[in-house]
């Protein structure tokens, strides 16, 4: 199942990007092990097992990287990988015995794959480092919010997922592409800060040319404009406008029963405040549902905004099927589609326990070898900093 069946990947249990990586290629059927950690540690949001959707699609053992029949084992399992990611900081693994030398050397075709923050080299190496301090670096998130507000914080998609997951996945599938023609693998270094970076191209790009003003909120992408941005519904809610195109920008003036004369040329920017006080007024005159029937599917460039209860319910998500349901949890469905080979069914996240380590290790390891491992005593329990409860009712939501 899935367009990369056949591919094996080492994942060595990391937090945020790391695990959305190991994620996106065991959705698109690669066969991926999630080595874990035995001694506790406390590693981003807490929250049960379950909940912990980045986990989804693999098996896991659980090893103590600091013993070297530990390191032994992950080796053995090295030569049967086609990639392995790992997001220590610079150098952890070098000190483990895992480092690119020592694993290119034991598999020569192996995609070495290297998540941080601020990347293998540079003054910020081996400093801390979450999301909101990458893409503050890149230059994103000061273009991020309204005008004469401080930057706003647009969750951890612009930094860990966007310019860091996506970029490591891309850059370990081509990686792989190249090893199965030249024989050879390689260190992919994807750094967060280089993707958010390359993520803000487009802008960079108007900025040259004098079409972006460094002021938020005064530019056509970042709610400057009347015609880009979301507006308050009689009852509260909001709703989304993309309507650039002069043609589209047209249609919203006239659905809306306003006067283009009196709003001013759609970029004049002087014209801009009065145009989106009086597009603000008209969607206040209705409630979010009642501009959904007038507007949803129109030219316009409108959507709600819902929210993540309200998401996988509405009726293009539901005949996508864009959200899926897995042990009782909605989340949603691997992306994109592929005609030929579609991605895999999900499964839940799985722990690491001696229990688990026959299956976790099929396909890897021949049963003997397996049994010879567990007679070393390598095999532990994960220990898992998400067991603290969250309140499932908050955590959990079913679809009607």
């Amino acid at each position: 199942m899935g367009p990369l069946a056949g591919i094996k990947i080492i994942e060595l249990a990391g937090i945020g990007p790391g695990p959305m990586t190991a994620m996106l290629l065991a959705d698109l059927g690669a066969t991926v092990l999630r080595v874990e950690r035995q001694e506790p540690v406390e590693l981003g949001v807490k929250r049960p097992l379950e909940f912990n959707l980045l986990l989804r699609n693999r098996q896991a053992i659980a090893l103590d990287l600091k013993d070297p029949a530990a390191i032994e084992l992950v080796m053995d399992l090295i030569e049967h990988a086609d990639g392995m990611i790992e997001g220590f900081r610079p150098g952890v693994t070098e000190r483990l015995g895992l480092g690119p030398d020592a694993c290119l050397a034991r598999n020569p075709r192996l995609v070495y794959g290297r998540m941080t923050g601020w990347g293998q080299t540079g003054p910020l190496a081996h400093a801390a480092g979450h999301d909101i301090n990458y893409i503050a670096m890149s230059g994103a998130l000061n273009a991020i919010g309204r005008k004469g507000q401080p930057p706003s914080v647009p969750l951890a998609l612009v930094g860990d997922f966007g310019g860091g997951a996506m970029f490591l996945a891309m850059g370990m599938l081509a990686a792989i592409i190249e090893a199965r023609n030249s024989g050879k693998g390689q260190v992919v270094d994807a750094a967060i800060v280089d993707g958010a970076v390359a993520l803000t191209t487009a802008i960079y790009g108007l900025h040259a040319a004098g079409l972006w003003d460094r002021e938020r909120g005064s530019n056509v992408l970042d709610s400057g404009a009347p015609y880009y941005d979301v507006y308050q519904c009689k009852c509260g809610g909001y709703v989304s406008i993309g309507a650039i195109e002069s043609r589209f920008y047209g249609d919203l003036v006239k659905r809306l029963d306003l006067d283009a004369a009196e709003l001013g040329d759609q970029n004049d920017k002087a014209s801009w405040p009065r145009a989106k006080a009086a597009v603000a007024r008209a969607f206040q005159t209705r409630s979010r549902d009642e501009w959904c029937a007038e507007l949803e599917g129109t030219d316009v460039c409108f959507a709600p905004v819902l929210s993540f209860d309200e998401a996988p319910r509405h009726p293009h998500f539901i005949g996508r099927e864009s959200f899926i349901e897995v042990d009782g949890v909605v989340q949603p469905a691997p992306a994109p589609r592929f005609s030929r080979t579609p991605s895999v069914t999900p499964t839940g996240p799985q722990g690491a326990s001696a229990a688990t380590v026959d299956n976790a290790l099929a396909g890897w390891l021949e049963a003997p070898a397996v049994r010879a491992w567990k007679r070393r005593g390598v095999f532990g329990t994960q220990a898992m900093q998400a067991s603290d409860p969250v309140p499932v009712k908050s955590a959990r939501h079913k679809q009607d």
